[in-house]
């Protein structure tokens, strides 16, 4: 068996972090049997090097490798794709056609983005993992294979189980040997490693001098939350490369390449969507709205009610003018001041004279800056005064909690 180094070398892996090292070491390990592996890790980790690795350490290493990206194929011909169909079997199949499952017959087949399958399609494959069976599309016939299935994805698998959207069986039959590749962000010294590699490729491609970090632009990299992974950080090595005439990097150059956007791409689990940010921007501007209103609502029955107690609106204007001035800002105030009071005659019979009057009782302050600051000192208390921690209770980014912070001088 090829050592750790070795193999890193042959499939172009760069990095010694732990993390990374333990899962070419299952790989490795895994490779020489025939058991179905199911690699995670967020978007733009390197996953699709595992089953490359499997494949070419395996018994099958000279029959065919296909590797499928099931999020590229539209759920309507998925299945045609992974099973082949007969001729005739649905509008434009004017021949009978092999499927991956079949031409791949004794060889590896690797299923990127595997939790983007439909769930019939997760039927059909359930059934080639547990007897190696399939069956053509507008078939009858029952076919064999002997494909060794290799899958990856970057989603939260119990997540989508959950929510019905991957079948627990089928989890559970890939994944009988699970590979976690660890993000960029958590490589630490192999992201600079990684950097130099790229900016000296670049180089060698556009044929110009290589460009270097200086030592506070590597802290700047390092630090950096690289939602795309590797996959950006060599988008970046490029566009430095290409774009700057010094080859000595500063910190103040490189910064301008780091987007600030921190979310995982193409999504991650716990993450906020922009249609659920948005959503909960409208609610706190109806609440807002709402609660303006009860405001509004609540001093005009406490004007009422003086009106009613002293019939002498003269008085009651003269007493509540701020009142006034506020609810009618929108009108003109010498309107406001010719409105007709209705004098309400007292009843002899009460012996309360405004029993039926309702208690106005002072309402509890309910601004929502109010609330969010109260919220957000909580928030820090409890965790300590650590941003980050408070920030994910809060359900914000940690930028803006910093921000509010500033804000409201906490």
């Amino acid at each position: 068996m090829e050592n750790l180094q070795a193999i890193k070398q042959r499939f172009g892996i760069i990095g010694n972090d732990v993390q990374l090292n333990r899962a070419i070491e299952k790989a490795i390990r895994v490779a020489p049997t025939d058991i179905s592996v199911l690699v995670t890790g967020e978007s733009g980790v390197g996953k699709e090097n595992i089953p490359k690795i499997i494949h070419q350490l395996s018994h099958r290493k000279h029959a065919k490798y296909i590797a499928v990206n099931c999020g590229a194929i539209p759920e309507g011909t998925i299945d045609s794709e992974l099973f082949g169909h007969e001729k005739g079997a649905f509008t434009g199949a004017t021949q009978t056609r092999k499927g991956y499952f079949e031409v791949a017959d004794g060889g590896t087949i690797f299923l990127d983005e595997v939790g983007e399958l439909p769930l019939t399609t997760q039927v059909r494959l359930l059934r080639v993992l547990e007897n190696g069976e399939f069956i053509k599309v507008g078939s009858s016939q029952v076919q064999k294979t002997n494909v060794r299935i290799v899958a990856a994805t970057n989603v939260n698998m119990h997540e989508a189980i959950s929510k019905e959207k991957f079948r627990e069986d089928l989890y559970y039959r890939l994944s009988t040997i699970e590979i976690p590749l660890p993000p960029l962000r958590e490589r630490g010294e192999d992201i600079h490693l990684l950097f130099r590699k790229f900016a000296a490729d670049f180089a060698q491609k556009y044929r110009m001098p290589t460009i270097r970090l200086g030592e506070n632009a590597v802290k700047v990299l390092l630090n950096y939350h690289f939602p795309g992974n590797i996959r950006q950080l060599k988008n970046i090595a490029e566009q430095v490369s290409i774009v700057e005439e010094d080859r000595f990097i500063t910190p103040e150059k490189l910064v301008q390449y780091l987007p600030e956007n921190r979310s995982n791409l193409p999504a991650v689990v716990g993450g906020k969507t922009t249609s659920q940010s948005d959503f909960a921007n409208e609610r706190d501007i109806m609440y807002k709205i709402l609660f303006d209103m009860r405001n509004d609502i609540n001093d005009l029955k406490k004007l009422t009610l003086d009106l009613m107690q002293s019939g002498n609106s003269e008085q009651v204007q003269e007493d509540n003018h701020r009142l006034i001035e506020r609810i009618y800002q929108d009108q003109d105030l010498s309107e406001a001041s010719n409105i007709e009071v209705v004098q309400i005659p007292k009843s002899p019979s009460l012996q309360n004279d405004y029993d039926y009057a309702e208690t106005i009782e002072e309402d509890e302050s309910l601004s929502l800056q109010e609330k969010e600051i109260e919220m957000i000192k909580k928030s820090l208390e409890k965790n300590n005064g650590k941003r980050k921690l408070a920030a994910k209770e809060l359900g914000i980014s940690e930028r803006t909690l910093y921000r509010k912070i500033k804000q409201y001088d906490l």
